[in-house]
């Protein structure tokens, strides 16, 4: 798996560098780095819904990107990013639902950092509810713990496929097109300005992916200090339940 996860980034570069790589498939003349691109889109968004921390967002940013002068089809793009993103969430609701959360807080290496995860993503699903898996595409960190989150609470699961399509689907258009509409815009300011334009858009999409980097990460540390702060004073960590499961295991009450 490490090996075809570095191959498909390699094809990958080499596919925004202009490389073109052939290979006959099915009477059909594919690019065989566009075909891995795909696959790395798809495999790190998925990895990341799955509850394993990965630049899903960035991955997805930068291959749109790349598409916009037709060494990806931006299409494909979203359709391979929204397709992982929707496959990871239901690993990811399945493995919480098993018992996925009591893995996440066990002590041990990273504990800190998992249940600053979880505590972020409790307090949006009491805000939320089950609108939460939809809303989470587009929060920092709570894309990583979202479904988890919702099959440790025990989330029917019809309802969260829908609110997790609606998600993923919306997401992987909105964040696929800005980044395709980006790279043209970019293209057409490189032909009217030259060299110089080129490294002007490099650095302000450097500047923008270094932007999300530090917000997530400053989001992070504030669950982190959170985490701390209720260890220290014994406070317990909140953990939000579907209102259908609550209405479920409730006793009622005698009239």
């Amino acid at each position: 798996m490490t090996r075809f996860l570095l191959a498909s980034g390699a094809v990958a570069l080499a596919t925004a560098a202009g490389i073109d790589v052939h290979v006959p498939l099915i009477d059909a003349n594919l690019h065989f780095a566009s075909l891995h691109a795909y696959l790395a889109v798809g495999i790190v968004i998925g990895i990341e819904s799955m509850g394993i921390p990965l630049p899903g967002e960035t991955t997805l940013f930068v291959a749109s990107f790349a598409a916009h002068d037709g060494k990806l089809t931006i299409e494909w793009v979203i359709a391979a990013a929204a397709l992982g993103a929707i496959i990871g969430d239901n690993i990811g609701y399945w493995i919480g639902r098993e018992g996925g959360r009591a893995l996440l807080e066990r002590k041990g290496p990273f504990y800190e950092r998992r249940m600053a995860l979880l505590v972020h993503g409790d307090r949006f699903f009491e805000q939320h509810g089950p609108k939460a898996v939809f809303l989470g595409r587009w929060v920092a960190l709570l894309r990583v713990t979202a479904a988890v989150l919702a099959g440790a609470n025990r989330m029917e699961w019809r309802k969260f496929f829908l609110w997790n399509a609606l998600g993923g689907i919306a997401w992987a258009t909105t964040v696929g097109l800005a980044g395709y509409y980006v790279g043209h815009a970019a293209e057409k300011i490189i032909k009217n300005l030259g060299i110089g334009a080129l490294i002007v858009a490099g650095v302000a999409l450097a500047g923008l992916l270094v932007f999300l980097y530090l917000r997530e990460r400053k989001v992070l540390q504030k669950e982190m200090a959170e985490v701390e702060r209720r260890e220290k004073f014994g406070e317990p960590m909140t953990e939000w339940h579907d209102e259908d499961t609550q209405a479920e295991t409730e006793p009622e009450v005698a009239e």
